[in-house]
């Protein structure tokens, strides 16, 4: 199928980030995590837009170790729910959970992902890869009766909005929280992270009750009489 979101100009990046686009059935994760293992430089953005999915990924050299760095996961988060808020109709509410869930209007339409090459928490990792999948429009003809938790951002009237635009704004705003991360430390991100965060309070498929984020924005759940540290780099994905 021909991607109707081609453009021939480049894409407008703010500085330090490269955009590389790829076609088909490229994964940009699965491209970004190979590029960074080869050695690429920080800030390429590689990006695949077709009519039904945006999809992307950012590369990163972080300078601290990565359980600190895993904190440039919710600032992406972050990021994107800035560009997104700011493009779409004032009643559309974008929020975010724990995992990485893209939540619009109370239904998933979309998740950011994390790579890294090391999963030691003490350590500088080389690279670390955030990614980001978007559903642009209905997954089946019979959504959303099917997947009625999930959803798109056809479904919830951002139609008009370009793809490629939301993937420009993304970068812009992301960029914007880590140079605040890199200057003031986490506590602002904390507290954006908190007031765009779904399931606080709420208890979880593996059992127990969410009830914050310690100062790496790892998830604090209380077990019975117990609350234990489930750190945020848990949910990084293994590398080919």
């Amino acid at each position: 199928m021909k991607n109707l979101f081609e453009v021939n100009e480049p894409l407008s990046f703010p500085p330090l980030f490269q955009g590389e686009a790829v076609s088909g059935n490229t994964d940009p994760f699965d491209k970004a995590r190979a590029s960074a293992t080869l050695g690429c430089d920080s800030g390429l953005l590689v990006h695949n837009v077709t009519p039904d999915q945006l999809r992307a990924a950012i590369v990163f050299a972080p300078e601290i170790p990565l359980e600190q760095a895993m904190a440039i996961l919710p600032t992406c988060g972050i990021g994107f729910q800035n560009a997104l808020g700011a493009l779409a109709p004032p009643e559309v509410a974008v929020q975010l959970t724990w995992p990485g869930d893209i939540i619009v209007n109370g239904g998933k339409a979309g998740r950011l992902r994390a790579a890294a090459s090391s999963n030691d928490p003490a350590a500088i990792p080389d690279w670390l890869v955030i990614g980001l999948e978007l559903q642009l429009i209905p997954r089946s003809e019979n959504d959303p009766g099917l997947t009625p938790d999930q959803t798109s951002l056809f479904q919830e009237g951002c139609a008009d909005i370009s793809p490629l635009r939301l993937l420009e704004s993304w970068a812009r705003h992301t960029l914007v929280w880590l140079n605040t991360f890199s200057t003031d430390g986490p506590a602002a991100l904390h507290a954006e992270w908190r007031g765009l965060a779904v399931g606080i309070g709420e208890d979880t498929p593996d059992g127990g009750t969410f009830v914050g984020i310690d100062e790496n924005f790892g998830m604090l759940l209380r077990q019975g009489d117990t609350t234990r540290l489930i750190p945020l780099g848990s949910l990084l994905e293994d590398t080919p």
